[in-house]
This record gives structure tokens, sequence and C-alpha cells, in this order.
């Protein structure tokens, strides 16, 4: 049977905090801390995280920052999906959010099957909605 690793991602311009849960019912969850939010930075998260016959799934949120490390981690051979903030199931009165919990969240719900992927668009799809909208907002000024 197959073990994999859950790794929950809260994305920021400058920072990504990282949290993992183990495949199982009973599998740890553990914050892991904060690392850049550059290529390098995350190549290294995927090697620190790589065990043999333990493949990664990474989810994050969708937001401002784009998809560029979707594209990443799917170009380095792992699973990556990306999650309307929407569609997150949340406790009731549960409104505190920090990095933290937000990434601890992701990777608990990613290993329970309750996330559902959105379409993300390849760069060059990305690269046109940016242009639209940047025109868009161009002349309403």
């Amino acid at each position: 049977m197959e073990h994999t690793r859950f790794v929950g991602l809260d994305i920021h311009k400058e920072r990504i905090s990282v949290a993992v849960a183990e495949s199982g019912r009973r599998g740890r969850l553990e914050y892991l801390g904060e690392i850049a939010n550059d290529p390098g930075a995350i190549g290294k998260l995927c090697d620190h995280l790589r065990r043999p016959g333990q493949p990664l799934a990474f989810c994050y949120e969708a937001g401002p920052c784009g998809y560029g490390v979707h594209r990443q981690l799917t170009t380095l051979g792992h699973r990556c999906d990306v999650v309307a903030p929407s569609l997150i199931p949340t406790k009731p009165g549960n409104r505190v959010k920090t990095d933290r919990r937000d990434a601890t969240m992701l990777a608990r719900l990613h290993r329970a099957g309750e996330l559902t992927p959105v379409w993300v668009p390849d760069a060059d799809h990305e690269a046109m909605r940016d242009l639209v909208g940047c025109a868009v907002s161009c002349g309403k000024s």
C-alpha cells in the first residue's frame, strides 16, 4: 500500500508556511515552519520531504500569487492541487486565521480527501488573463 505524505502550503508573496500530514487516520500531522517563496527553497523542501515509496501530494489555496508553485511542483513530478478558499470546509466560529493553522488545516483536509481542486491554467493562459484584467482595470480609471 502506498504511503502518501500530504503537504499543506499557505503561500504569501515572500514566505510559505509548510505542514505535513502522514497517510492514515492516525498519521502524524506536523507544522514544519516557513520557507522563502522562491524556486530554490521549494526545490530544497521537496528534497527534504522526499522518501522512497512515499509520494508527495501538495495543496494550497488559490490566490494572488498565481500558479507558479503548482507548475514547479508538478514539473518536479509531485501531485499538487490548488483549491478555492470558498470550497474549504470550516468549522462554525473558527475565525482565527494564522499561517500555521492554515497550512496544518490544508494538510489535514487534503489527507482526508475533503478538498476540491480547481482548474489550473497553463502559463500562456494565465498571462492572457492577467493582460485582459490589466486592460479592463486601465479602462476604468
